[in-house]
């Protein structure tokens, strides 16, 4: 245990605890609650709810960019409610992933790459000169479309990398706790439970892809940005991860990019069109109501796409 957290008395052997042991919090500090293999379930003391936080929001207003003297975004604006999911639509090449980028401040990574405009975190500009990086890649997380775990590094160990990365110091019964809450908030802990020291990357792909959503959730962001999370996925994965999105809008505000319509219409309750034409920068053609982006678009050129006529 760190020395920063008050050091109490385990009622729970070292020799009969496992990975899966959750906390209570007492006035001396954090206690382990036994497990379910150390007493009988009628006899579990209750681990009380994490207090609910309120859902972020996520505006973007005149959002332009380039990369270099090419520009590949004009004027985008906006509005990503709280506790939804938005889908960002429109055919490859204009401008969803970059606009995605540009809203947890990857775009600037690229030594080319500019912009202009401005995105508010519940109001708060995250390109603000007070703000630090780490506390908007803290605040919005993201998960690519290619899974990405560390290879060799365990599933637990896994999960709780980004706490270094952002500085966050915590007992090793809180990162039990955070473990469990993670992976199961992003529907793996019931396959991994009893292999937390396994290696990440030996999960399927879909299993990878999860590990990846519950190591953005560990460090509890506001917004949950992803990229194509199914594209490398087979249809099975595929709806895991989707019937995962449904639970976790419970819990942050959801950004992604799809090229499956299906999915959008699916997982989605606000969709944004985002088109770029003969060498013009992506911009969005329509955004709204998913149901009434595809039941009922206002442009053509959004019901053109919407039932597979072009893109």
């Amino acid at each position: 245990m760190s020395d920063d957290i008050t050091t109490v008395i385990d009622p729970v052997p070292e020799s009969r605890r496992s990975d899966s042991t959750r906390l209570r919090r007492d006035q001396a500090g954090y206690v382990p609650a036994p497990s379910t293999s150390d007493y009988p379930a009628a006899s579990l003391p209750a681990v009380p709810a994490l207090p609910a936080e309120p859902l972020a929001s996520l505006q973007a207003n005149a959002i332009t960019a380039w990369f270099g003297d090419h520009q590949v975004l004009d004027r985008v604006s906006l509005t990503m409610p709280a506790g939804q999911v938005t889908a960002l639509i429109g055919p490859s090449g204009c401008g969803k992933s970059t606009f995605l980028r540009i809203l947890n401040r990857m775009h600037e990574l690229v030594p080319s790459a500019s912009l202009a405009g401005e995105v508010l975190l519940d109001g708060v500009d995250i390109y603000d000169a007070s703000r630090k990086l780490t506390e908007a890649r803290r605040d919005i997380g993201m998960v690519f479309q290619k899974p990405n775990p560390f290879p060799a590094m365990s599933i637990y160990d896994n999960v709780i990398a980004g706490l270094k990365l952002t500085g966050v110091r915590a007992s090793r019964d809180e990162k039990d706790y955070l473990v469990e809450r993670s992976l199961t908030s992003a529907g793996l802990w019931k396959e991994v439970k009893d292999r937390l020291r396994a290696p990440g990357g030996g999960l399927s792909g879909g299993q990878q892809q999860r590990l990846c959503i519950a190591r953005s959730l560990a460090i509890k962001p506001k917004v949950l940005l992803m990229d194509e999370p199914c594209s490398a996925l087979d249809p099975t994965s595929t709806r895991v991860i989707e019937e995962t999105m449904g639970e976790l809008q419970k819990e942050v505000t959801i950004v992604i990019v799809t090229h499956n319509m299906q999915q959008a219409q699916r997982v989605s309750q606000q969709c944004a069109f985002f088109l770029a034409s003969q060498g013009q920068p992506g911009h969005i053609v329509e955004h709204g109501d998913t149901e009434a982006m595809f039941g009922a678009p206002i442009d053509p050129r959004t019901y053109d796409y919407v039932n597979g006529r072009f893109g």
